[in-house]
């Protein structure tokens, strides 16, 4: 791979963006996201290679946390070497995310939402990316032995100290969301961006999270809208030996692809008769939701991202075909 990086000229054509709840921000309908493939173990010029083939493609926002990896921490180290070696002159271009919430270092203080924790957590990030500041900091998860005035104080006190522009919480409940944008909004910063899980396998967001962030004037970007790979022709027929599935370690269980294959095969058919792949199927199903700003897609490979980037403009559902899902999902 050449070293001199150039992006492609007609990147902010090949994707739509749209604005993020009722902020200024515009986010591409598909966002990268570096949970998996990017840590220390993996191989760096594949991770290198997939952020710039993305940039490439319009995909300007890149999705990180502390403890991705692994190990912890190791896939800013990567995201940093490639903004020094490719992305760098180009960051004014880019919104570049992080989170603090899990488990990253020994003792009291390496987890959850104090604001030692958030507040020393983000320093280490920025050092690690070699970054001045992040676009969005999110709080990854709620503490449920933290107030939610410190948790949400420190995300506070990292966009007033200008180490971050927005705010955003993840994993949060719709009623502990509206109590996070209310104490935000009386420190003067709006609460930008949600990012939950969801896909066609689990809805959870549906009854009230989703009408709360529309209310509140919040935007969304689900994870796993692909459901760790099970939304992929990768388990229609079997658990392949080499899959996340198959890994003992990991979140993907065994048992729940088991469970879920009936409805895979289901709605792969269903995306066959509309043109798409299961995952460009699975990916437009949630783009439909008018909460919905941006997707988050992981990848292994540049393909995957091609794939994936060529539904970010296809057709919505016809009412037939949003009842067979419904019905294949039962």
């Amino acid at each position: 791979m050449s070293d001199s990086y150039r992006a492609a000229s007609d990147r902010y054509s090949k994707i739509p963006y749209e604005r993020c709840g009722r902020s200024g921000l515009k986010l591409p309908r598909l966002s990268l996201g570096l949970w998996h493939n990017f840590g220390g173990v993996d191989a760096f010029e594949n991770g290198r290679g997939m952020c710039r083939a993305a940039f490439d493609m319009g995909i300007t926002h890149f999705d990180l946390a502390n403890n991705y990896g692994p190990p912890p921490g190791s896939a800013e180290e990567t995201f940093g070497k490639i903004m020094d070696l490719d992305l760098g002159p180009h960051r004014d271009e880019l919104v570049i995310s992080t989170k603090a919430g899990y488990h990253m270092w020994d003792g009291p203080y390496g987890e959850w939402g104090s604001r030692k924790y958030l507040l020393s957590s983000l320093d280490q990030s920025l050092e690690r990316m070699g970054l001045e500041y992040v676009d969005i900091f999110y709080s990854h998860r709620p503490d449920p032995d933290t107030p939610l005035e410190e948790t949400m104080g420190a995300l506070a006190t990292a966009v007033h100290g200008g180490k971050a522009l927005y705010a955003g919480v993840s994993n949060y409940p719709a009623d502990m969301t509206r109590e996070a944008h209310a104490i935000l909004e009386e420190m003067g910063i709006p609460l930008l961006i949600h990012q939950p899980k969801y896909n066609l396998l689990e809805r959870w967001v549906e009854p009230e999270l989703l009408p709360a962030l529309t209310e509140l004037g919040i935007g969304c970007i689900p994870f796993s809208p692909l459901a760790q790979g099970q939304l992929t022709p990768r388990y229609l027929k079997s658990i392949p030996a080499d899959s996340r599935a198959a890994r003992e370690s990991g979140f993907l269980q065994l048992a729940e692809v088991e469970a879920n294959q009936s409805k895979i095969v289901a709605l792969a058919a269903i995306a066959e008769q509309r043109g798409q792949t299961l995952a460009q199927m699975a990916l437009t199903w949630v783009l439909r939701q008018p909460a919905v700003t941006t997707v988050l897609i992981g990848a292994s490979s540049v393909a995957q991202i091609e794939e994936n980037v060529a539904c970010a403009a296809s057709a919505g559902f016809s009412d037939e075909e949003l009842k067979a899902i419904d019905v294949a999902c039962a």
